[in-house]
């Protein structure tokens, strides 16, 4: 089956809103208007082609990604903000037929006019027959390359099949209990797997969405989730930790018709999570974890195991065994560290034009994610950092997790960073880049945090070099934005 027909297995001839606000459209016109552009794709290019798409979250996005997924080619959706080095490697790399693009970017990255298809030329791109390929589909068959941050500073591609995004969606829809009366406010980009799932859980659901493209202006933010009657919230951590400290009108708001929240894209310290739980007892807050090369999705903590689970990542959702390992494959005993590898239909096809990334990631059918952590003795997983993430000082091993934490306990900072810099006589020292509310500068300062650091931490693990700043940048995806 393809995942276009999944996804609307039982939602393509609702005449309800699918995506509300700004832009709406109901699921049938959603339906009707993607598969006449599936069918022209077809009809242009064939099949298993690689197909570019450039836009932020609008129903342009979405009429595209669901008919070139629809045509049975393959969708590349790239960041609109893609720098122009990286936007010609994956070009000459994946070597797409067509791209579908907004005008700023047919400009600003000299794209060919003749491949390129353009928000007010969609509706001209019409098929000469409105069929499209009858013939019995591979669910196996690659549906999208998601491009990720890659170790070499090379855009990664994440060869991610049919299978894997109905299996995911089926997952996630379980363990969320998601139904028609759910309805999501999207601030994630829909090129992040993360955001791709919002929109792939509430069309098989038969939900709701309302895009919102501009989370620093946070007015907005609150505006939507009340005018909307939004019952969900997802966001990575320095989304919560924006709402939580920037300003105070986030958590002084009533927001009757918000169910849940939703929190992944890395470890968001407890102290946030908890600050969050205080500020609304009614809403439940749902810690997960995933990667790109699980579709989205590979563990979430049940919220009502929170308090007896603070600081775990839970257990795999639906269809996925995770499991903590040795670097000879056994299992981690309750309190060692190991490095977290999952299985199960949501694991990618493999990196794009990448044998080795892929053989050396995907180990007899398991997939090694990179995160170290530990379990307890019921099998529940707590994440200590990634391989790559761990610093060595004076010869000792140190989580900059951990130190983050201690710091962010501070009421008046709303994020910080810990990383390892050189020093000519020490050889590594720590360093803490600390953002702090604009009101908090005679108030936080560097002998505060050592004060603070010192009463929580080992000597070794206080931070020695300190930058404060009062401006926190975030892209699209909620990472922070180093000037």
């Amino acid at each position: 089956m393809n995942a276009f027909d999944y996804l609307f297995e039982k939602t393509s001839a609702l005449e309800k809103l699918f995506l509300v606000g700004k832009e709406e459209i109901s699921f049938k016109q959603l339906y009707d208007d993607a598969l006449t552009l599936a069918c022209r794709i077809e009809e242009e290019v064939g099949h298993n082609k690689h197909i570019i798409l450039l836009s932020v979250n609008n129903l342009f996005f979405i009429k595209s990604y669901l008919a070139i997924i629809k045509s049975g080619n393959i969708c590349i959706p790239l960041d609109p903000a893609i720098e122009k080095e990286n936007f010609r490697y994956i070009f000459e790399l994946t070597n797409p037929v067509l791209t579908f693009s907004t005008k700023d970017n047919e400009r600003r990255l000299d794209l060919k006019s003749e491949t390129c298809i353009l928000p007010d030329t969609l509706d001209k791109f019409q098929p000469k027959d409105n069929k499209i390929n009858g013939e019995t589909f591979d669910k196996e068959r690659c549906a999208e390359i998601i491009f990720t941050s890659g170790s070499t500073g090379k855009p990664k591609g994440v060869m991610i099949s049919h299978k894997n995004l109905m299996a995911n969606t089926e997952s996630i829809i379980e363990y969320l209990n998601l139904s028609g009366n759910d309805r999501m406010l999207v601030v994630l980009p829909f090129y992040y797997c993360y955001g791709l799932s919002l929109l792939h859980t509430h069309l098989k659901a038969g939900g709701s969405v309302v895009l919102n493209n501009s989370f620093i202006f946070l007015g907005n933010i609150i505006n939507d989730l009340k005018t909307y009657k939004c019952s969900g919230f997802a966001g990575v951590p320095s989304h919560f930790q924006i709402l939580l400290r920037k300003s105070d009108s986030f958590k002084k708001t009533v927001f009757p018709d918000l169910k849940y929240v939703t929190q992944a894209g890395g470890k968001l310290a407890t102290i946030f999570i908890d600050e969050f739980r205080e500020s609304f007892p009614a809403v439940k807050f749902i810690v997960m974890y995933g990667q790109t090369e699980a579709t989205a999705r590979l563990s979430y903590l049940p919220p009502e195991l929170y308090e007896k689970k603070m600081g775990s990542m839970g257990k795999g959702i639906p269809g996925v065994e995770l499991k903590v390992v040795h670097e000879n494959g056994e299992k981690v005993k309750p309190g060692e560290t190991g490095e977290v590898i999952a299985q199960g239909d949501n694991i990618m096809i493999g990196y794009f034009a990448d044998e080795d990334g892929t053989q050396n990631t995907i180990r007899n059918g398991w997939l090694y994610t990179g995160d170290l952590g530990t379990v307890d003795n019921d099998g529940y997983i707590y994440l200590t950092a990634r391989k790559k993430e761990i610093i060595k000082v004076r010869g000792k091993r140190i989580s900059p997790k951990e130190i983050e934490a201690v710091i962010l306990e501070l009421t008046d900072v709303i994020d910080c960073s810990v990383e390892g810099v050189d020093d000519e006589i020490e050889g590594e020292l720590l360093k803490a880049t600390v953002y702090i509310r604009k009101d908090a500068a005679d108030i936080v300062t560097k002998e505060s945090i050592m004060e603070h650091c010192s009463r929580k931490l080992a000597l070794f693990k206080i931070p020695r070099v300190y930058e404060l700043k009062q401006e926190l940048t975030i892209s699209a995806t909620g990472k922070k934005i180093k000037k």
